[in-house]
């Protein structure tokens, strides 16, 4: 049944008259940070701080204060109209199979599939390409509930083993479990602590991998390495991240910024196939890391690791890699901010000894690189959307990948063999995965879900708006073919901006109730992103970060300039650091929108840095630690500036209890102050917040709570915009 598009308000939206949210207790906390007196009066809803290497520790009066702003929250999204009609249709289009790209070890095909109602995806694999599909792993079978999800899987060379991560209620602390592929028995080898694999052996009787030493304490990275059938107790310790010291040596750095890379993202490594040399990388901030080069020979004979730098206190990140040998080709944006490809000498790994294989180009920005036997595959980044250049691993040119049209493509290869799978999707075309020649470019479609939508209806287009400084920034504009510029379309419009990520065109199924209801989705490609290259990351980050609220804001102008909506018709909506971003939205300019929502987001940006992992993403934001960081952070930080008596739009805010990532007390704080602020009648205009018990940062969801998720944040911006049915 699809929802009717009609213009009644959202006062009358509900058949029953809402009730005010639950009052909160204010227990002002006041301090002087820099000279600045800062008053907290909701310091008491971030739980527990009298462990200071644990954090906001939830605390019985935070709990029965989260369990009535649930309750409120569920008697008004629950009681909406058209909430059931709007299930029933999420439900049917989440019932669409979804499939993963299939990768190739040895004669195997292993890949990932939810059907149905299934609660969560399920790994098949194929002996041969076209064997039949065998089941290795369903986690409901593990878990009845739904609630456990297998977060990675990595077979070794020859496909005979398949080591995994599974992780419960979303809290991401994959444990590792090794599986006999033949038998499908699992054997007895497990790891515990937010462990991620990083290479198999070459003889499959080992691997690499990186976990925390303590889960209380984000910030305890190890890489080790586990031979099978010993209990990982006695796994060596090849990098730990608090000998940052050891490691580091003479480096030239601060005493101040040797305790920073305490607290940066931890060390990893990728091994050669041939168990004969490591890269060894440690992130520096979220654009910058160092590099080293590791003979792994000589670590197995000795029991040391012997680190000779490759790059060190240089901007720019890596990505794919490939040995051939004593050579290493690798993608990075070292040097080079749009990206390039650069073989290295292992035996001679310096920087200034790079040699450029793909060069930069100014044109286009290098996303990821896949290597096939004698073939690399570029795959770029032109305006936000795919493009594919294929190359010899000299350098020279094979020309270009043919993709099916506009969108978002990648591909999944084996060094050893041109045998490849492409997937492509765009916002009106389904996720297809094609099998592959990388030698020939000959295609096949492998897969395409059968879903009960026209996307032939849906129009995409792609326009260019000036920001507040004049720079020009991208927008993907998503709606019904042959959609009236009245002014008056509902209009949604999402974004990010931040951490080197990009909003590319992807296919949701479940966006089209929002389609064929007359609404509009737009996905601008904010400064903050990578989807222009370092530099536009860079002009989004620290200093730069109002800049990333100036497009958004930017581009909600733009869509009621050129009569796609109205402030009444228009909503925001983000997750994460892009419910950062609506944050910001709510706080710097909430007569442009009419809904809200922020989605896991950071809020508070005076105090995030003491939370959880929060500290990895102080080279990202800054810290209010720092005098000259505290000012621009507190200008824009959203709890901040939150003014009583402001007509604050309708907004949604939600969290996950067992988030690893950002911590609930933003959304619990936030919440609290905007519904005390407000000078907006809660019936009409409310602030819900919904902390789900059940989940972490969003990852590993089952179908049921994806469903219920969706439904609600879908009816709370129809209601707003003013799309319920009669």
């Amino acid at each position: 049944m699809l929802i009717k598009l009609t213009h009644i308000t959202a006062a009358i939206a509900t058949s029953t008259a809402l009730a005010a949210p639950p009052a909160t207790e204010s227990r002002p906390v006041t301090e002087n940070i820099h000279g600045v007196e800062i008053t907290d009066s909701y310091r008491w809803l971030e739980g527990d701080n009298s462990d200071a290497s644990n954090m906001g520790i939830l605390t019985d009066d935070v709990a029965a204060w989260t369990d009535a702003q649930n309750d409120y929250t569920r008697s008004v999204l629950d009681t909406l109209p058209g909430r059931k009609a709007l299930e029933e249709r999420i439900g049917e289009l989440l019932e669409v199979p979804a499939i993963g790209t299939p990768s190739v070890y040895g004669n195997r095909y292993f890949y990932s599939k939810r059907e149905g109602t299934q609660a969560q995806f399920v790994r098949y694999v194929r002996d041969g390409i076209d064997g039949e599909d065998r089941v290795l792993l369903d986690p409901t079978i593990i878990d009845p509930t739904g609630l456990t999800t297998v977060s990675w899987t990595a077979p070794n060379k020859d496909g005979s083993l398949m080591a995994f991560g599974m992780y419960r209620s979303g809290d991401e602390n994959s444990t590792l479990y090794i599986m006999d592929v033949t038998t499908g028995e699992w054997l007895a080898d497990e790891i515990p602590g937010k462990v991620r694999l990083n290479a198999w052996d070459p003889d499959g009787k080992g691997f690499f991998y990186s976990a925390l030493e303590d889960l209380d304490n984000a910030y305890s990275g190890v890489m080790k390495h586990h031979t099978i059938g010993t209990h990982h107790i006695q796994d060596p310790v090849l990098f730990r991240q608090q000998d940052i010291e050891f490691f580091y040596g003479d480096s030239g750095y601060s005493d101040e910024k040797l305790a920073q890379l305490k607290t940066t993202w931890g060390p990893w490594g990728s091994p050669s196939e041939d168990g004969r040399w490591m890269g060894v990388g440690y992130w520096t901030g979220t654009s910058s890391l160092d590099l080293w080069v590791a003979d792994l020979d000589e670590w197995r004979r000795t029991g040391e690791l012997n680190l000779v730098e490759a790059a060190k206190g240089m901007s720019g990140r890596v990505g794919s890699s490939h040995y051939d040998g004593d050579r290493l080709y690798l993608q990075t944006s070292i040097g080079a901010p749009n990206g390039r490809v650069v073989e290295i000498d292992l035996n001679n790994p310096a920087y200034d000894n790079w040699t450029d294989i793909i060069p930069e180009r100014d044109d286009l920005v290098l996303n990821s690189v896949s290597f096939a036997r004698g073939i690399m595959a570029a795959n770029y980044l032109e305006n936000a959307k795919t493009k594919i250049a294929l190359f010899n691993l000299d350098g020279t040119s094979r020309g270009d990948l043919e993709l099916p049209g506009i969108g978002s493509a990648g591909l999944s290869a084996s060094d050893d063999r041109t045998e490849a799978f492409l997937s492509f999707s765009s916002y009106n075309m389904p996720r297809s995965i094609y099998h592959i020649d990388l030698a020939s470019s000959k295609r096949e479609l492998w897969a395409r879900p059968d879903v009960p939508v026209d996307p032939s209806q849906i129009e995409v287009k792609q326009v260019w708006y000036p920001s507040k400084d004049g720079t020009q920034v991208s927008m993907f504009l998503v709606h019904k073919k042959g959609i009236e510029l009245d002014g008056n379309n509902p209009t949604m419009l999402y974004g990010y901006g931040g951490f080197d990520i990009s909003m590319t065109p992807r296919f949701s199924s479940t966006m089209f109730p929002w389609y064929e209801n007359g609404g509009v989705y737009a996905v601008a490609n904010l400064r903050g992103g990578g989807e222009y290259g370092a530099a536009w990351h860079e002009a989004g980050m620290l200093e730069n970060k109002q800049n990333v609220f100036d497009d958004c804001i930017a581009a909600a102008e733009w869509l009621i300039e050129n009569g796609y909506t109205n402030p009444d018709r228009l909503g925001v909506a983000g997750g994460s650091n892009g419910g950062l971003l609506t944050g910001a939205m709510v706080t710097q300019r909430p007569d442009l929108f009419s809904a809200v929502i922020s989605a896991v987001p950071l809020l508070d940006m005076l105090r995030y840095q003491n939370f959880l992992m929060a500290r990895y993403w102080v080279p990202e934001y800054g810290s209010a630690e720092n005098p000259s960081q505290f000012e621009y952070i507190r200008a824009y930080s959203p709890y901040h500036n939150i003014k009583p008596g402001t007509k604050y739009p309708a907004t949604f805010i939600t969290a996950g209890e067992n988030d690893t990532r950002v911590h609930p007390l933003h959304a619990r704080k936030m919440a609290a102050a905007m519904q005390a602020a407000t000078a907006s009648e809660p019936d009409a205009e409310p602030v819900l917040l919904w902390v789900d018990r059940d989940a972490g940062h969003g990852g590993g969801k089952p179908r049921h709570l994806q469903i219920r998720d969706i439904a609600d944040s879908r009816i709370f911006m129809m209601w707003q915009l003013g799309m319920l049915p009669e």
